[in-house]
This record gives structure tokens, C-alpha cells and sequence, in this order.
């Protein structure tokens, strides 16, 4: 591969990392907003928006620039696809990251979750950071054995969010409809949030062996 070229790869899958260490922090300072009903979390949540959009925007248009005048093929064309991909999924993360500080907002000055369900919502905030930060790894190295292990922490990220439901569909429950709705859809924000990281680990699978695997296809629809 030209040496020019590489070089100017390189800088793209920093600037990745950097994208996707973004919605890290996004996703914690959303979960901090959601569970300690605290508004400046939810506003930051909310306004470090702009910058992974622009990080997106500036990431394409380098890629595609690349594309056009140096003609990658083979594994070079790889290269460029994923990075294509990996912007839209980061990009995501952070939308999903702005909606669950958009349902703290909306219901502040109260908690938008009631006090039986913060040690679950701690749990997947927890997950969702752990996700972000192993798929900034995982673009770095392009450790298939570390993708893989993505995959499998997504499984405790849905046994969290089934847990949800459980408690929502019980005869015990009596927050309401309106509460039920806003448990549902923070709920699906982080599930979605962590189906967006194991995207990621797919991109990197994609780009190392040209095989796509674990994708789920509906995720972020």
C-alpha cells in the first residue's frame, strides 16, 4: 500500500476512535443525567451532539475524497467501507445518547426512573460505556478475538433490557402508563446503543476477513 496513502488511513481510523470515545462519554453523562435527574448532564448530553455529527461529516468526506483520488481496491476498499460504516454506527450512538437525556430533561425537576428500576438503568449505562470504550479498542487493534467478545456483552445488555419488562408487565406495577412508556423506550435507546457497538466489531470483521457476521440488520430502525 502507498505509504502517503496508509498514513492518511491511519489518521481516518484515529479519528474514529476518537468518534466513538465520544459517545462513551455521551452515553455516561446521559445516564448521570437520567438517573441523578440532573439537567446540566442532560443539556451537555444534548450539545456534545454537534460533535460527533461533525466528526461523522468530516470522516465521510475525507473517506470519500480518498476513495475518489487514490482508487483503493481489495483490502484498501475494505478499509475505506468500514470506516464508511463505523461513522454511521457511531453516529447513532450518539443520537440514541441524546434521547435518553432528552426523556431526563422532559421529566425534570422528578426522576424520570422510579427508584426500583436505577440500579438496572445504572447497570446498562454501565454496559453501554464498557461497549463504547472495548469498540475504540477494537477499531484500533482489529482484535477479532476482542470483536467477538463485543457480541457476548450485548447478550448481558438484552438480559438487562428483558429484565425491564418484567417488572412493566407485572400485576404489582403501579407507576402508570406514562412512566411504563418512558421505561420502554429508554430501555430500547440502550439496547439499540449497544447493538450500534457490536455493528462496530462487525466493520472490523468485515474489514480484517471480508466476512460480515452477528450483525442484527434492524438495529437503529
Amino acid at each position: 500500500m502507498r505509504e502517503a496513502y496508509r498514513e492518511q488511513l491511519d489518521d481516518v481510523n484515529g479519528r474514529l476512535i476518537g468518534m466513538i470515545r465520544k459517545t462513551g462519554e455521551q452515553i455516561g453523562l446521559a445516564t448521570t443525567a437520567l438517573l441523578k435527574a440532573d439537567l446540566d448532564a442532560a443539556e451537555q448530553t444534548m450539545a456534545a451532539d454537534s460533535s460527533i455529527n461533525r466528526d461523522q461529516l468530516e470522516i465521510d468526506e475525507n473517506v470519500l475524497e480518498l476513495m475518489a483520488t487514490q482508487g483503493p481496491v481489495a483490502s484498501e476498499l475494505r478499509v475505506v467501507t468500514s470506516a464508511l460504516r463505523t461513522t454511521s454506527d457511531a453516529e447513532r450512538m450518539g443520537d440514541l445518547a441524546v434521547h435518553v437525556a432528552k426523556v431526563a430533561r422532559m421529566r425534570y425537576p422528578d426522576h424520570a426512573v422510579p427508584e426500583e428500576l436505577r440500579d438496572t438503568f445504572a447497570a446498562m449505562g454501565r454496559a453501554a460505556v464498557d461497549m463504547s470504550a472495548k469498540a475504540c479498542e477494537v477499531v484500533r487493534s482489529r482484535d477479532l478475538t476482542a470483536a467477538a467478545e463485543l457480541a457476548q456483552d450485548d447478550n448481558e445488555m438484552d438480559h438487562l433490557h428483558r429484565s425491564l419488562f418484567l417488572v412493566l408487565l407485572d400485576d404489582a406495577w403501579d407507576r402508570g402508563v406514562e412512566v411504563a412508556v418512558d421505561i420502554a423506550l429508554l430501555g430500547r435507546y440502550y439496547e439499540r446503543f449497544a447493538d450500534h457497538a457490536v455493528h462496530i466489531a462487525t466493520n472490523v470483521r468485515y474489514l480484517v476477513t471480508g466476512e460480515i457476521e452477528w450483525a442484527d440488520s434492524t438495529a437503529g430502525h
